[in-house]
């Protein structure tokens, strides 16, 4: 069965490549990766479209901040909608998701975030972990509520925090574990071993 996943990232893109590769290696089941989408037009992410023969699309996000204009989040339902994925795949997409766009995807919108949540929500969750203390961080994938990083967690890996890291160090050891887990999760959703919800 097909299953079709549209990737939202505002950044480099590295996380949208972990995902890309795997598919590539044909390690992510039955997924295929339909759209790469941004919301900024520079985004290394949008490069990623041409090396992997992905389309890949700039949307417009309306207004600066941390959310979508209403406007544009219409646009990007209709966009992503266009590609019928099974799938949406928040990698590093630096924008707060609202209700209406939950609503539209009900019940196939992930996030990828860098803490072990409940711990450290928010946009700087290595940081915070590491000025805190905390011995143990890691990386979660979680199910998009309308509640900032509040959704179901899916899966989690952790990450000693060494008396020797610094914070680029723990920033290096957290993406290495996100290009693991991230495309680990969605081979097993498309596989049917993870359930949606």
């Amino acid at each position: 069965m097909s299953f079709p996943i549209v990737i939202l990232g505002s950044g480099r893109g590295s996380n949208a490549e972990a995902l890309l590769k795997s598919e590539q290696n044909r390690k992510l089941g039955g997924a295929q990766i339909a759209a790469l989408v941004s919301d900024q037009p520079e985004a290394g992410i949008l490069e990623l479209g041409t090396r992997f023969s992905v389309p890949a699309i700039y949307v417009n996000p309306g207004q600066g901040g941390a959310r979508l204009s209403p406007e544009a989040e219409a646009a990007y339902i209709e966009r992503i909608q266009a590609f019928s994925p099974r799938l949406i795949v928040l990698a590093g997409f630096m924008r707060i998701i609202g209700p209406r766009f939950i609503e539209a995807f009900k019940g196939c919108v992930l996030n990828l975030h860098p803490s072990l949540l409940p711990s450290f929500k928010g946009a700087h969750g290595i940081r915070d972990a590491f000025e805190y203390g905390v011995k143990v961080t890691g990386c979660t994938v979680h199910w998009v509520t309308p509640q900032l990083d509040a959704g179901p967690v899916i899966e989690q890996k952790a990450i000693r925090i060494e008396n020797s890291d610094t914070l680029a160090l723990l920033e290096k050891k957290i993406h290495a574990a996100e290009h693991q887990l991230l495309p680990e999760v969605v081979a097993g959703l498309s596989r049917g071993e993870i359930p949606l919800p």
